[in-house]
């Protein structure tokens, strides 16, 4: 996995107001967890990191190189969460977990599937049950996503997480016997009422009756 220089800022004061105003001026309030220190107040700039989630190949997952502005200071983070507001979609905040690169790490990894399942060819339906998975493993070698080749899925056959193919030194941390996907037999069509029972429904809906005078009732 590819490492990318992020440039921040050491934030000195804290609170809403403050966070206002840094979003305000286009930068991001950010904090700095683990590696066996005490949390940093930090801010990014919030176009620079977009572009370079959006950029890297390796997305939220990459490993970014933070480099202090005005200082030598470089330490190397992953991004543990990001607040999104809900109406403008901008970034609100980021939390930004320490790693040492020959420290194995925890990480989410999605599953890519690949093919077209032979029993999906023969009418049946692709049962996608599980859609990321959660790996262990150093920092460099966090895979992009596992691949998962379909193709040879006839009906009622399934991969477990026992079968996937992870890098080597990766180890996921899920039950082995969780189904990750399958094919299963197509739902049976809804068939049409029966003549019988069209006819009795019709005999049950109830009568409707015009209210009115008649002659005899001036």
């Amino acid at each position: 996995m590819a490492e990318v220089t992020l440039e921040v800022e050491r934030r000195e004061a804290t609170g809403k107001e403050v966070a206002k105003k840094l979003r305000r001026e286009g930068r991001v309030p950010a904090v700095v967890y683990g590696g066996h220190r005490e949390p940093v107040a930090i801010t990014v700039d919030r176009k620079s990191i977009s572009e370079l989630i959006q950029k890297s190949d390796h997305g939220i997952r990459s490993v970014f190189l933070l480099q202090m502005k005005g200082t030598d200071q470089q330490r190397h983070a992953m991004i543990k969460e990001v607040t999104i507001d809900p109406i403008s979609r901008k970034m609100m905040h980021v939390d930004f977990v320490r790693v040492v690169m020959d420290e194995k790490v925890r990480v989410t990894v999605p599953i890519h599937l690949n093919g077209t399942a032979i029993g999906v060819k023969e009418g049946g339906l692709l049962d996608f049950q599980l859609r990321e998975v959660h790996i262990e493993c150093l920092p460099n070698a966090i895979p992009d996503a596992i691949e998962v080749d379909i193709t040879p899925l006839g009906h009622h056959d399934y991969y477990r997480i026992k079968d996937l193919q992870v890098p080597e030194g990766a180890k996921v941390m899920d039950d082995p016997e969780r189904v990750v996907v399958g094919v299963t037999h197509a739902r049976a069509e809804v068939t049409e009422a029966a003549p019988a029972e069209a006819a009795a429904a019709t005999a049950a809906e109830p009568e409707v009756i015009k209210k009115g005078k008649t002659e005899t009732e001036e």
